[in-house]
């Protein structure tokens, strides 16, 4: 690690305030295996998850809803897990993209190249997008529990103290 990154998160904030969103048709808190991974690997790594929500891949529902938390003083980042995929049902990556005012482009791609190192081309079929909702980290993930693990273990843990440093500034 270069002495600027190690600076860098050194001075980034210890706490990070989170909302996790589960965008899904069928899943219920019962059944949402992704979302409670990404709620366990957030608490684990340190991170604080003050809301958890469930919402159907609607646009007209999750927009409102990325717009509360982006306008929450208390929010620092918003990661949301499902919908990412093509078919005609998957809005996740259009209603976030519709929201981003900086875009992370690395963070995708990041996440595409982690894997296909782990299921091959079929990583192409993901739409995992990142960036800023102004000053509000915003992260998307697939909803399967192996995608979640990947991505926060290998980018999101590493990296969401730095982001909402810079997200800050």
């Amino acid at each position: 690690m270069s002495q600027v990154v190690a600076e860098h998160r050194a001075s980034s904030p210890e706490a990070v305030r989170c909302a996790v969103v589960t965008v899904s048709d069928s899943r219920t808190l019962e059944t949402d295996s992704g979302g409670q991974l990404l709620h366990d690997l957030l608490v684990q790594a340190g991170f604080e998850v003050l809301r958890r929500e469930i919402i159907r891949d609607e646009p007209a529902t999750m927009r409102p809803l990325l717009e509360q938390l982006r306008d929450d003083p208390r929010m620092d980042a918003v990661l949301l897990t499902g919908g990412t995929g093509l078919s005609s049902r998957d809005q996740t990556y259009e209603t976030v993209c519709s929201l981003i005012t900086k875009t992370l482009s690395g963070y995708g791609e990041l996440f595409r190249m982690l894997s296909y190192q782990e299921i091959g081309a079929a990583a192409m079929l993901s739409r995992t997008v990142g960036g800023l909702m102004d000053q509000t980290v915003v992260l998307t993930m697939p909803g399967s529990p192996a995608a979640v693990r990947l991505a926060v273990e290998r980018l999101v843990a590493p990296e969401l103290r730095h982001l909402v440093r810079e997200a800050r500034r």
